[in-house]
């Protein structure tokens, strides 16, 4: 980052960019961004899920913005400090889930494993979206994915107990 003083919103969006700070931890930082991702879905969990999806597309559009400013700020395209693209793609592979600590962590699981391995689309949206949009939208998807990974495993769960 250039040695300019920050001012205040700069600082916001930064520390709202590394997810509290989570994505200053030297090992593993996206992995402890997207437990910040859990209590972003406690807080929609008890909406209905098309309130539930509104906001998260809310959120999305935040952290594009803020995703985005961040990578301007810090002078490196998608720094490992921004985590805050791994807190919204957890909020969605947990969105409509219902509050059950064993499908949040099959679905923490299915996440991080798409978000690490980025099969299509997630690799495509990685590669070919600039800026925040590249950011966070490749999160997305890779949360999307987990959220239909995590259904099936319910689903399969129930059909064979």
């Amino acid at each position: 980052m250039a040695s300019k003083t920050l001012n205040f919103k700069d600082r916001l969006v930064l520390f709202l960019a590394s997810g509290l700070f989570l994505g200053l931890i030297p090992f593993a930082p996206g992995t402890f961004g997207s437990l910040l991702g859990i209590p972003l879905h406690c807080l929609f969990s008890h909406l209905p899920i098309f309130l539930e999806i509104c906001f998260l597309g809310f959120v999305i559009l935040i952290s594009v913005w803020i995703s985005g400013r961040a990578e301007l700020l810090l002078e490196n395209k998608d720094p490992s400090q921004i985590v805050i693209d791994e807190v919204v793609g957890m909020a969605v592979a947990l969105a409509g889930a219902p509050l059950e600590p064993s499908l949040i962590i099959v679905a923490f699981m299915f996440f991080r494993f798409f978000d690490i391995w980025k099969p299509f689309p997630v690799s495509y949206i990685d590669k070919s979206f600039p800026g925040g949009w590249g950011i966070v939208l490749d999160d997305v998807a890779a949360g999307v994915m987990a959220n239909l990974a995590w259904r099936l495993w319910d689903l399969g769960t129930y059909i064979f107990s």
